[in-house]
């Protein structure tokens, strides 16, 4: 076992010396995040704009110029729709008062794709009434036609305490780590 060991760290060590070269430096992928004065942000920021004017006229026609055909949707609840679901339910909703508000906070370039980054407010009714939905969103778009098409959007809800306090830790330091409790702290020192 030790010398199948012993082989498989010269063999593992010879090949990755062997893939550097003299001179070389290693690449470093990098997608630079755009600052929320960019071209980009404002860019998209029209494209959200776009897609929110669709949603709050129930415009068909326009929330499929934002979408893509192969959309897919995960809400701040967890459901996942395509596009084709999410127009149906823009034209055929009872609820008159639904509103969608997004704000782009960066922009990632990634050549024909691009990640939006911002805030949303999706104020709608509920079962227990009106409810203004605040989260974040993750949007990919994809470059089409001159213009760009968000394949995928993913939201989280930003949890409401609701005026409770936060439970106060009781750690000494400014990490805690629950796996060690304060007796085992006693007998390791």
């Amino acid at each position: 076992m030790t010398r199948f060991t012993a082989c498989f760290a010269v063999v593992f060590l010879s090949c990755t010396a062997f893939g550097q070269t003299p001179g070389s430096s290693p690449m470093t992928a990098s997608a630079p995040v755009t600052s929320t004065s960019s071209p980009e942000v404002q860019q998209f920021q029209k494209i959200e704009d776009s897609w929110d004017d669709a949603v709050n006229k129930r415009d068909q026609y326009g929330l499929e110029l934002v979408l893509s055909p192969l959309f897919l949707d995960v809400s701040g609840t967890g459901d996942i729709t395509t596009r084709n679901q999410q127009v149906a339910y823009v034209i055929t909703t009872e609820d008159r008062t639904m509103h969608l508000e997004q704000k782009v906070i960066a922009v990632r370039m990634l050549g024909d794709t691009a990640v939006a980054n911002g805030t949303y407010v999706l104020h709608h009714r509920a079962s227990s009434g009106q409810v203004d939905e605040k989260g974040v969103f993750t949007q990919v778009f994809e470059r089409a036609h001159n213009g760009w098409l968000c394949i995928n959007s993913q939201r989280t809800m930003l949890r409401e305490d609701g005026g409770k306090s936060k439970k106060q830790s009781s750690a000494e330091l400014p990490f805690h780590f629950p796996i060690f409790g304060k007796s085992d702290k006693k007998d390791s020192q």
